[in-house]
């Protein structure tokens, strides 16, 4: 029976991070203390600092010899039947989607647990529950998080090859991916160059365009305007409300007619079938890019201001971006085909294609093409999140979809570049790790770690709770809107948040055996808020970010008073 002192212990754990968090709150909403420029520079010190060794203090002090492996089970089996459910879901429905499986699996199965479970439980159960959370973060930092990158960049990966190879995907056979390359978020203008071998597949290398290319491949520049970009050595910029870029959509070099005959030729097909037309062709009797390909994808945020400072500045997020991109969220795919593998023709000189061995030789020019032809593409908004992206008119993404992919050895192989190259460059991996490896070595040897490391750590990683719910204050007061979805989109992302995640984690506990204390314990946690790193990853790749905008500020606000109703119900 829950006693009135077992509520006091409760709240006495978990109302400060709440005075840290409306302290902040009130910091820049009411009081007028802090500017976006200083929120940065705050959330840049605990994504740097305070987060990652508030994450190697728990890890590096809980022994991975005593682990609950029924408790990580049951975790497991949660997440996998919930993977499960949204796999048949994606693949057997006409509404299913990559992107909402990956925004489900998130709501339901990625709760907060470094910042508000480690306290909250340990409040509601004891110091044995703190240890079970750090397990939960373990997994999550390594096995979880890395898992949602790879979703990301594999939906990243799809979107570039539907683009810029809406016919030809089938033939590639290698991606080159220029190390300055560390995301295919969208978020930097990327430019492929493909090339067709001996084999007449098509070896892809995809690399930064640069101001020097893009002067000369297009007619029309685009106006770029002058905002700062953000700093490679720290890339803690999350959540930006700038504006830098305002992109034109022009037209590809590639020519599919072209690539077909090659391949023809080469393979001795003489069924007197004709090349296939696409819409990214060149019109030879008209001079000039067809303009209906849907080459490009721009992400561009909009201007904004936010408490009555300019759109230019930052507004960031307290946890660490691996993102090395401009601050400007706009990012224009370029494609350019060369018929000689590995042989550029000029540097600089994108519009012009040479087929050797082929039956002509032809010099397609970039034309003047209208921002928003009539029959081509549109800019569409995306929802409240500010954003807007260029979608072709005809059809939903369903009808877009390529009828091949490349090779799953060649996707598998691009996507483990990419999700490798953020990994590195997340501080929160090497804490990670680092922390267990020391905990194997100290909890299997005795060895304990210096005084003088131990407590230059411990001063850092002390401070690293309170400054992260300090940070998510900031976070919330510069937000044009708490709920940024909607009422209803809200509502459901609520629901899923606590409810169904509770609901199949109670599921999959009972199914591996656990029951009294730990049940509970494993059905509190899974109705904990939600996790801030889906959140920041949503805004990376921009999916949904408005709803995990939404689930993390609205769910921290009424997290306390639903995981007390659950610590109450299960306690009778």
């Amino acid at each position: 029976m829950i006693t009135a002192l077992d509520l006091y212990h409760v709240l006495s754990a978990v109302v400060p991070l709440y005075v840290a968090m409306i302290l902040a709150y009130g910091s820049v909403k009411w009081w007028r203390i802090f500017t976006p420029d200083q929120c940065s520079g705050i959330n840049r010190f605990v994504a740097l600092f305070a987060v990652p060794l508030l994450s190697f203090h728990f890890i590096s002090t809980n022994d991975p010899y005593s682990m609950n492996l029924r408790f990580i089970a049951a975790d497991t089996l949660q997440k996998v039947m919930v993977l499960g459910v949204l796999f048949l879901w994606s693949h057997l429905s006409k509404r299913g989607s990559l992107e909402w499986s990956i925004t489900l699996f998130s709501l339901s199965t990625l709760p907060n647990t470094l910042v508000m479970g480690i306290p909250l439980l340990k409040g509601m159960y004891g110091a044995d529950s703190g240890s079970l959370m750090v397990q939960i973060v373990v997994l999550q930092c390594i096995i979880w998080y890395t898992l949602m990158l790879f979703l990301f960049e594999y939906r990243g990966a799809r979107l570039l090859i539907m683009e810029q190879f809406p016919d030809t995907a089938g033939s590639i056979i290698s991606f080159h991916v220029d190390s300055d390359i560390i995301s295919l978020d969208g978020k930097e203008p990327l430019q492929t160059e493909a090339a067709i071998g001996e084999d007449g597949k098509l070896h892809v290398k995809v690399r930064k365009s640069t101001s020097s290319r893009s002067e000369t491949a297009y007619s029309r520049r685009s106006h770029v305007s002058a905002t700062p970009r953000p700093s490679n050595l720290s890339n803690v910029e999350i959540y930006s409300l700038q504006s830098s870029r305002n992109p034109t959509p022009r037209g590809s070099s590639f020519n599919h007619t072209d690539f077909y005959t090659m391949v023809n030729g080469k393979s001795g097909v003489a069924n007197g079938t004709s090349p296939r037309n696409s819409n990214f062709g060149f019109d030879e009797e008209k001079g000039i890019v067809n303009g209906n390909g849907g080459m490009f994808s721009p992400v561009v945020a909009a201007k904004k201001k936010v408490n009555g400072a300019e759109g230019g500045k930052d507004l960031h997020m307290f946890v660490w971006s691996s993102s090395a991109s401009p601050v400007s969220e706009g990012g224009v795919h370029q494609h350019v085909f060369r018929g000689d593998y590995g042989n550029e023709h000029g540097a600089g000189n994108m519009g012009d294609h040479h087929v050797k061995g082929g039956q002509r030789e032809a010099y397609d020019e970039y034309s003047r093409v209208d921002p928003m032809p009539k029959d081509g593409p549109s800019l569409s908004k995306l929802g409240s999140n500010s954003t807007a992206e260029l979608h072709p008119k005809s059809g939903t993404e369903g009808d877009a979809r390529p009828t091949s992919m490349p090779p799953a050895s060649v996707m598998t192989r691009l996507i483990l570049i990419m999700v490798w190259r953020k990994l590195i460059r997340n501080p929160n991996t090497y804490s990670s790790l680092i922390g267990i490896i020391w905990s194997l070595v100290s909890f299997r040897w005795g060895i304990e770690m210096p005084a003088i490391i131990a407590r230059s750590i411990s001063i850092l990683s002390d401070a690293g709770l309170g400054m992260a719910m300090f940070s998510l204050g900031l976070f919330m007061a510069l937000q044009p809107r708490i709920i940024a979805c909607g009422n209803s989109l809200a509502t459901f992302a609520m629901a899923v948040r606590f409810l169904t995640g509770p609901a199949v984690m109670a599921a999959a506990s009972i199914i591996v055996g656990l029951r009294g204390v730990l049940l509970h314990i494993a059905i509190v946690q899974a109705a904990l808020p939600q996790g801030i790193v889906p959140f920041v990853f949503a805004k990376e790749y921009n999916v949904h970010p408005d709803i995990l905008s939404t689930a993390v500020i609205f769910g921290m606000l009424i997290a306390l008073p639903i995981t007390l109703v659950y610590y109450i119900l299960l306690g009778l």
